[in-house]
């Protein structure tokens, strides 16, 4: 299939070396150490919301929702099964590298962002990438907007399903295409609210879900705590191991680790995508650089801590990584550390995370879709589609879908990353306002060094 060799060959050797190379230049240039100092982050996170209005965190927890599910779950096991245990510490390198990226990717979201005929924010990538090109921009952004209503309907809707439907079917025995109607029916009445009732659903599902998640696989992981030395282990020796006998350079980059690692890495927190900007630019903030820090949390909290906890559960728990259904396979790694009662609340998780990420990219795609033109046939036919993929993904077979929502992200990130290296200046400029507001002494300094063109606000 050409997709399948286009992401085996073009899209999977090209990300790591694009990713990695851009999140060291932005680390480098903004002194990206400088942003995790504690103290700076206490004070912007801690800033209180305004009432009324989305605040930072809802917004982040929005966005949270459209990683968690089966990014933590599905492809952290797929990552394992496809690119072997080393595939877990080049998801660990993307995630530490990338989450400068979503720092200036959100800031320039803020930037950029507009407003609609009612007063409400309108953002993400492809305004960003409209202004960055000039008279082509508006073109490259509706390619963009285009390839994330591709990744909206599967990524978005099919997969995510998939493995809720899969998880159901397997522990409680319902029937896959009831759990797709009962989705989409749950998803368009969410939609009905607006994105404050997408933002209030998500600040309260998120976070509690987490927390429960990240309790049992604690949990797990003491019963397995025999097994996670050599889990560890076997992290760190597979992680450059080549997928031929080929050395060097070569085989470096087309590890298998390495390509599925980053690329399934990439899956769980979209750092350098575009696609969480989307959310977070209806923060109410006073300046950009403030929700970009939020956006830091994010990838912490979805790939450094949970699907570290998930991928050390599935290596320590003995059982074969060759199954190709990666909820299965997490499921039974689970299984076997708690018994049915871990299974049981594993496949809760996953209904109540894949349903949160649904609502989240169905909001994506209608975002996409207003970037068109706001007209009523326009999200009549998105949400239709999107309605139809819910209930398809239920009971389809998500191989091919894999495949083509691997393409839209790497195409995706690909178009995105070399808009955030041209906007730097700006990143830079919003930066040194965040400093200046919020720093100590010592950052303020940073923020004299960091200083580029632009001004510092909008």
């Amino acid at each position: 299939m050409l997709l399948s060799w286009l992401n085996r060959y073009v899209i999977l050797p090209a990300l790591p070396v694009c990713l990695m190379g851009a999140g060291v230049w932005y680390s480098c240039a903004l002194r990206g150490h400088r942003l995790l100092n504690p103290r700076l982050m206490g004070r912007v996170l801690g800033r209180p919301a305004a009432k009324g209005e989305i605040s930072p965190r809802a917004a982040m927890t929005v966005a949270l929702a459209g990683t968690l599910g089966v990014g933590n779950i599905v492809g952290v096991a797929g990552a394992i099964a496809l690119g072997g245990p080393g595939a877990v510490f080049w998801m660990w390198v993307s995630a530490l590298v990338a989450m400068v990226l979503k720092y200036a990717e959100i800031t320039l979201a803020l930037r950029h962002r507009t407003t609609d005929a009612h007063g409400q924010p309108l953002g993400g990538a492809m305004y960003y990438i409209s202004a960055c090109f000039g008279r082509c921009g508006r073109l490259m952004g509706s390619i963009f907007a285009l390839l994330c209503l591709v990744n909206a309907i599967t990524m978005g809707s099919v997969v995510q399903v998939r493995a809720a439907s899969s998880a159901l079917e397997s522990a409680v025995g319902i029937p896959p295409f009831a759990v797709g109607v009962v989705m989409a029916v749950l998803i368009l009445l969410a939609l009905c609210r607006g994105v404050k009732g997408i933002a209030a659903l998500t600040e309260r599902l998120i976070p509690l879900m987490s927390v429960g998640f990240l309790l049992v696989s604690v949990a797990a992981l003491i019963r397995l705590r025999s097994g996670v030395p050599g889990a560890l282990a076997s992290i760190f020796t597979s992680a450059f191991t080549p997928e031929s006998g080929m050395g060097g350079v070569g085989g470096f980059l087309l590890s298998r680790g390495l390509r599925y690692g980053t690329v399934r890495g990439l899956l769980s927190n979209e750092a350098g995508g575009g696609t969480a900007p989307i959310a977070h630019a209806s923060a109410k903030v006073d300046l950009p650089a403030e929700q970009g820090m939020w956006g830091i949390v994010e990838v912490f909290v979805d790939t450094i801590l949970l699907c570290t906890v998930t991928a050390l559960v599935i290596l320590s728990a003995g059982v074969p990584l060759a199954e190709p259904d990666g909820m299965r396979l997490t499921l039974a790694a689970y299984g076997a550390a708690l018994g049915n009662g871990a299974v049981w609340f594993l496949c809760a998780a996953v209904g109540v995370f894949a349903y949160a990420t649904t609502v989240c990219w169905a909001h994506y795609g209608l975002s996409c879709v207003r970037w068109f033109g706001d007209r009523a046939a326009g999200r009549v036919v998105f949400l239709a589609l999107f309605t139809a993929s819910v209930c398809f993904g239920a009971v389809a077979a998500p191989d091919a879908v894999w495949d083509l929502a691997d393409f839209a992200m790497g195409c995706m990130t690909l178009l995105n990353l070399p808009v955030l290296c041209i906007m730097m200046p700006e990143v830079k400029a919003e930066t040194a306002a965040l400093f200046a507001r919020y720093g100590t002494k010592r950052t303020c300094r940073v923020a004299r060094q960091v200083r580029g063109k632009g001004s510092a606000g909008k």
